[in-house]
């Protein structure tokens, strides 16, 4: 028997009490910035929680002069942070030494635990795990920028087993999280080096001389139209198949068969060979990044896509849309309250080289086999770095999971 098998038997053995987050935190304060004229702090942004490693990547100095109208929170070593707006993009952290008594913006909900039922890192864990996320995902509010408040965030029940079975569970998720993280780190750094060879080989295999036309997107488009929205509660488990902006950027790669989600509720298709480019974005890196369409339902197009239809191989306009000199182009998108937008007349401006059907084909056929050992989830690297995600997940989520204590 385990030593963990051995606490819950002897302190919890009938389950334990599950109680909303809201009942084991502490109330937190905000900053009279009246009060702190000539004080400097440390400032923590939504983009400045890095996604993947869930630690604080970069903060700004601010004072009073220059402080953002969301920088209020004050945050203490130990709180756990959780980004409230576009929640789902999973942007949560714990606050270390370092950031003691520094400032946070408002679009985070600041989970400080009362140390006398819960530890720090359980409240962390447990807004880490899918059950907290299942729970987001159905409570946030809002289509296009969709926001959770934290009177929701606080009322997610969770299991309170005594503490010594606590700090014994994030012991093993501690050194559990540490192990995954040097293995995946390991493998990224291999998956960074082919990427990058295969970045070079595409954007060397799209560019040709001067034989070779450079032509604007204007001028190969037949039809070139937005899609319509799309709100989030109406994606369903069957209907028609639909795209919606946010998984251009998330779940499609340069081209896709196949849709992830459904609807009844559209009213803007797309087809066989369409493009389509997401004009909303977070960064000018990132804006009108786009995708081949090359299955053969009929599907609808949400709101703040793009659809361009063309007479063209659609892998090759797709991976000519995805080298480095398109993307400079694409990123002249206007920047608005930090939200980056793009728009049918800067895409017809957009210019790549169209060689002659024959050689398109040829050339994407030359890069989908490169572009499967690198970003194919099913096989290669990607697999294998997804195949460790999903097991710290499962067997995080099933350390916390507990049998609900009878009242």
């Amino acid at each position: 028997m385990s030593r963990l098998e051995e606490l819950i038997a002897e302190l919890c053995p009938d389950g334990v009490e599950f109680i909303p987050i809201n009942n084991c935190v502490e109330k937190t304060k905000n900053i009279k910035w009246t009060d702190n004229n000539d004080a400097e702090f440390q400032y923590i942004d939504l983009t400045s929680v890095d996604r993947e490693t869930h630690q604080i990547a970069e903060a700004q100095t601010i004072n009073a002069e220059n402080a953002p109208s969301r920088a209020q929170q004050i945050v203490q070593s130990g709180d756990v942070l959780l980004g409230t707006t576009r929640p789902m993009l999973k942007r949560y952290c714990l606050i270390g030494d370092e950031f003691n008594n520094q400032i946070c913006s408002t679009g985070f909900c600041v989970l400080r635990a009362n140390e006398n039922i819960a530890l720090q890192k359980w409240i962390y864990y447990q807004i880490a795990s899918t059950e907290f996320f299942t729970h987001v995902e159905k409570y946030q509010k809002g289509a296009s920028y969709p926001a959770i408040s934290d009177a929701e965030v606080k009322s997610f029940r969770i299991p309170l087993p005594p503490l010594p079975v606590q700090r014994e569970i994030v012991r093993i998720l501690d050194n559990f999280t540490e192990l995954t993280a040097e293995l995946t780190a390991e493998l990224t750094a291999e998956l960074t080096a082919r990427k990058k060879q295969y970045e070079y080989y595409r954007d060397e295999l799209i560019r040709f001389n001067s034989n070779v036309p450079m032509v604007r997107l204007g001028e190969i488009s037949t039809a070139m139209y937005r899609g319509s929205g799309i709100k989030r509660n109406e994606v369903t488990n069957d209907g028609i198949p639909c795209v919606r902006y946010g998984e251009i950027y998330t779940t499609y790669n340069v081209w896709f068969d196949t849709c992830v989600s459904h609807t009844h509720m559209g009213s803007k298709t797309f087809e066989h060979g369409d493009i389509l480019f997401a004009i909303t974005g977070e960064s000018v890196e990132d804006i009108a990044k786009s995708c081949a369409y090359v299955g053969h339902e009929k599907c609808y197009a949400g709101g703040d896509i793009v659809v361009m239809k063309h007479n063209q191989n659609p892998k090759f306009i797709a991976y000519a849309l995805s080298t480095v000199e398109a993307q400079i182009q694409k990123s002249k998108g206007k920047v608005k309250s930090k939200v980056v937008h793009s728009s049918i007349p800067a895409l017809k401006e957009i210019q790549i080289p169209v060689p002659p059907l024959e050689e398109q084909e040829r050339i994407v056929a030359i890069l989908d086999r490169f572009d499967t050992l690198t970003n194919d989830l099913s096989s290669g690297l990607p697999a294998e770095i997804e195949a460790r995600r999903k097991q710290y997940e499962y067997y995080r989520d099933k350390l916390l999971t507990f049998k609900e204590k009878s009242s």
